[in-house]
């Protein structure tokens, strides 16, 4: 069993949620029916790649974790809720690899400019301190409103936090709001980033980002319980 096979898992469940809802055949209405119908094709594609009769896919929704080493930036706390975390797991060797997902669904209609872009600059974030609970993350971003694409220019007290297609953050930039009312601390990313939309005209257009978060092997084992 690979780690490798996370990756195959994700790839296959994000291009059949990107195909199947732009083709019609499932529909969503908000971000938690996203992460719902994203969490069961990942569970289908998963247990059809399980290759040992010791194996097993599981998999996890709005998982709370605890760290004893990192504060998590959204929550501002050692506590997170990891919206998706999938794993395989060998019943005979206790192997176990894990990946992380972290979901934004972004609509026109509940547009929140600029917080929304920051939202998932905090998001990164926090995928990139889940070493603790697994050994590949993975940010998605789905959207029907092109100001996330492709906008012209964003206005400068908030154009740190861009992830347009095609644009790139670059390792140890710090990103904050140069506003009079901000909306959060400013976000200083460890790894760099470039950023590529799967854009569909007249549907939603999609972003998928591979995040390596500072994975630390002998502090990974069975993933902590949140605590109060």
């Amino acid at each position: 069993m690979t780690i490798e096979r996370l990756d195959r898992t994700f790839a296959l469940a994000y291009e059949c949620l990107r195909r199947k809802i732009n083709g019609g055949r499932i529909q969503v209405a908000n971000e938690a029916s996203l992460q719902l119908q994203f969490a069961a094709i990942l569970k289908s594609v998963g247990e059809l790649l399980e290759a040992e009769r010791s194996e097993f896919f599981s998999i996890e929704l709005e998982k709370p974790v605890y760290s004893a080493n990192d504060v998590f930036g959204k929550s501002g706390s050692k506590n997170a809720k990891i919206d998706i975390l999938f794993s395989f797991t060998n019943a005979e060797t206790k192997e176990v690899h894990r990946c992380a997902v972290e979901m934004k669904y972004f609509q026109r209609k509940n547009h929140r400019e600029p917080n929304n872009r920051y939202d998932v600059f905090a998001d990164i974030k926090n995928l990139e301190n889940y070493g603790d609970f697994a050994e590949k993350c993975y940010l998605l971003v789905a959207t029907d409103h092109n100001h996330y694409v492709d906008h012209a220019a964003y206005k400068a007290a908030t154009a740190a936090f861009d992830f347009r297609d095609g644009r790139s953050y670059v390792s140890g930039t710090k990103a904050e709001y140069r506003t009079e009312k901000g909306y959060g601390d400013p976000i200083t990313l460890q790894g760099s980033y470039d950023f590529k939309w799967d854009a569909t005209a007249g549907g939603l257009h999609f972003l998928q980002l591979a995040i390596d978060p500072q994975f630390n092997a002998a502090r990974l084992s069975d993933v902590p319980s949140h605590k109060a």
